[in-house]
């Protein structure tokens, strides 16, 4: 199938700005779901507020657009009433986790199987630079003018805390691998949860003086390595990329419905 049938070609051009990364995750994305072979008809997309939500907007997917912060618990919903769609959840970095931390955190512990790609761009973007929860020490935002003094989440370390039975990091730059690993959380029975690093020149990039579109993913090269890289060892930029998760344990869904079925052979 041609990628063009996959996109809703009457939205574009997109909202992003240029060098955003935002579009190559929406490729790897469309690519992941060509590669597996999936019916459109198969696929639920569920998205918040934010520019990564926009990616639900131009996947041709049967989609739902809800409340900032919220897509997890209206993903939980579809995937009870329809167990046998595949669930996809596109979040920001502070729609996953500043207003939709809880959600994220017992939607991992429950295991539904549910795929939340968070794309990670250290900022938010589409409401004017403010410092998000994974921005980090020392950065500058907005809201931070002489730079954020909160200590950022690791999404990987919480996801895995949390429970999440599939935990990932990727980046925009490493976008083959990126594809593989998102074809592995969709298939994945259990909560999967993917880190994308994405560049953000626009916001994060100008006020960091990190440079445009180009030198930020030339900066992703540089530090985002391989899980247990050697130079990982005393470097304390250096951030692992890879599959980190990978593991069965039941998942809501199934323990939901043999729950019903207990009940009604009880009746």
């Amino acid at each position: 199938m041609p990628v063009k049938d996959y996109i809703r070609e009457r939205f574009f051009p997109h909202i992003w700005c240029a060098g955003c990364g935002h579009g190559t995750v929406l490729n790897g994305l469309i690519r992941a779901v060509e590669k597996l072979g999936i019916s459109k008809n198969d696929i639920v997309m569920v998205s918040g507020i934010g520019c990564s939500s926009r990616v639900s907007g131009y996947l041709d997917f049967h989609t739902l657009h809800t409340l900032h912060g919220r897509a997890l618990a209206f993903a939980a919903g579809v995937k009870l009433g329809r167990p046998d769609l595949n669930v996809i959840v596109p979040m920001g970095d502070g729609d996953a986790l500043a207003i939709g931390g809880n959600h994220f955190i017992h939607a991992a512990r429950r295991n539904i199987d549910v795929t939340a790609l968070i794309m990670n761009n250290r900022i938010y973007g589409m409401t004017g630079g403010q410092y998000s929860p994974l921005s980090g020490r020392g950065i500058l935002a907005t809201t931070a003018p002489f730079s954020n003094i909160d200590q950022s989440f690791d999404v990987v370390e919480l996801a895995t805390a949390a429970g999440a039975t599939f935990v990932a990091r990727a980046t925009t730059y490493h976008v083959q691998e990126t594809i593989e690993i998102i074809q592995e959380a969709i298939l994945h029975k259990g909560f999967s949860v993917v880190e994308i690093m994405s560049q953000c020149p626009t916001y994060f990039g100008r006020k960091n003086r990190q440079g445009d579109a180009v030198a930020m993913l030339k900066r992703m090269r540089e530090i985002v390595l391989p899980i247990g890289a050697k130079a990982k060892h005393g470097d304390p930029e250096i951030i692992e990329r890879g599959i980190f998760v990978r593991k069965d344990r039941p998942e809501y869904c199934a323990e939901y419905d043999d729950i019903i079925r207990r009940a009604m052979k009880r009746k």
